[in-house]
């Protein structure tokens, strides 16, 4: 993917940044609003955009619906409030039966994620094992192998990150997390991990530089690191390697960087974020250094309506509108 990042003394009003291709790249979907488009408007933005790849966090017909015939990649959500239900191997087959068959293959469901962001101490954690063999035993038994099971986790499992190389999951997390890397070593998955430089900034700036977060810092470090984005995923692939998955790939199952309503959240900022992301995905890492790095952009909307800080709301590429946050244009 090549990007030109345009206007740039006027971020704030305007960036127009150019896509070719979106070979590695696409966009979650979120739900959290009560002004955002229909879904089928959803669908047809992605595809008048040239975005290969959706996140769903959860089975919508609406939005699979429209996903028909697309051939946008789709990664599927099981929501964490059914996790427990699916430790029951019917009610998996069953799960799978209402919200795989009846769409596979004219929806090219690519990977489905049992939960997400499930920590070792959630009230989920011990369901997602066994929700995960359950949903890979349906998948398998209605011959629908092309589909690859895991889960989504966010870095907070991660309990050393720096350097790099010295990653590893914390000792609280590794009872949690080792039986699932062997499910996916054994599966041939991934795992999907949540990544956000954003966050690691805001919390340390004493250490971590902006432009080290937005991938404009020039020359590496003291450990041959440019951006965050690399040293934050490298240090999940180091963690894997500790609990015997060194050859587990990681997808990016989210990135992104908030327009307002915190610290370092700005239009200008965003931009450069996402825009540096698109162009870095065709690439690799220095611990993974064959590329390409396939990402989620977090998020297409902005979420009036999802809880938390007010960073949380103000993630979208696009308005409700279906206008661009930042001029995007998608050769």
């Amino acid at each position: 993917m090549s990007i030109t990042l345009v206007l740039i003394g006027v971020l704030l009003s305007s960036t127009a940044v150019e896509f070719t291709g979106a070979q590695s790249v696409g966009v979650c979907y979120g739900g959290f609003g009560n002004n955002l488009p229909t879904r089928q408007a959803v669908i047809d933005l992605y595809k008048s955009n040239g975005i290969g790849k959706i996140r769903l966090y959860n089975p919508d017909d609406a939005a699979l619906q429209a996903l028909k015939n697309s051939n946008i990649e789709v990664i599927l959500g099981v929501p964490n409030d059914v996790l427990k239900s699916l430790t029951n191997a019917q009610a998996a087959a069953d799960w799978v039966n209402k919200n795989v068959k009846p769409y596979y293959p004219s929806v090219k469901i690519k990977y489905i994620a049992v939960g997400n962001e499930i920590h070792a101490d959630s009230p989920e954690a011990s369901s997602v094992l066994p929700a995960l063999q359950n949903i890979q035993n349906a998948i398998s038994s209605s011959n629908l192998g092309q589909i690859k099971v895991s889960t989504a986790i966010d870095t907070i499992l991660i309990g050393k990150s720096y350097p790099p190389n010295d990653g590893a999951f914390s000792d609280g997390s590794v009872g949690y997390i080792r039986p699932i890397v062997n499910f996916l070593v054994s599966n041939g998955s991934p795992l999907l991990a949540n990544v956000y430089p954003y966050f690691s900034y805001v919390n340390n700036q004493q250490s971590i530089g902006l432009d080290y977060a937005l991938f404009t810092k020039q020359g590496k470090n003291e450990v041959g690191y440019q951006n965050l984005f690399d040293a934050i995923l490298d240090s999940i692939y180091a963690a894997l390697e500790k609990v015997g998955g060194s050859n587990v790939k990681i997808v990016v199952s989210e990135s992104g960087w908030p327009s307002e309503g915190g610290t370092g959240a700005s239009a200008g900022n965003a931009a450069t974020y996402y825009g540096n992301l698109i162009r870095h995905a065709k690439g690799g890492t220095p611990k993974r250094p064959n590329g390409p790095i396939e990402t989620y952009l977090f998020a297409m909307f902005d979420e009036n309506q999802k809880p938390g800080p007010e960073i949380e709301r103000h993630f979208g590429l696009f308005r409700p509108d279906k206008s661009p946050k930042y001029q995007l244009s998608f050769n």
